[in-house]
């Protein structure tokens, strides 16, 4: 039979165990603990600036196809071309805004949703 008081003690163990070699525990004062080796690592940098991006450019390619999708394909591209006459921030936004593939792909199921 096992004891169930030993069983704890070992999972009591094993957890200061865990939490030690995470870097917790005690560290007294003028000694060197896991919080000054920890910061000597190199972190990995992560790139989080990638789903901010991918976000806006699918936000961007749903308003182009609903757009699209309400007002039709040439009125669209009447605009597209208007943008196109413009300085060069309406050029910059007619280029953004030109209907690709993808968008009239998706700009037909869409139309196909609300009609």
């Amino acid at each position: 039979m096992v004891d169930p008081n030993l069983q704890n003690f070992h999972g009591r163990v094993d957890r200061i165990q865990r939490i030690h070699a995470a870097g917790g525990g005690f560290e007294a004062a003028g000694t060197l603990g896991m919080f000054y080796y920890n910061t000597l690592r190199k972190r990995r940098r992560k790139a989080t600036w990638i789903a901010p991006v991918v976000l806006v450019m699918l936000t961007v390619l749903l308003i182009k196809a609903g757009v699209l999708a309400v007002i039709g394909q040439e009125f669209y591209d009447d605009r597209v071309a208007m943008l196109q006459q413009g300085n060069i921030v309406d050029q910059a936004g007619a280029y953004v805004l030109q209907a690709g593939q993808t968008t009239v792909w998706l700009s037909e199921a869409i139309r196909g949703i609300i009609r």
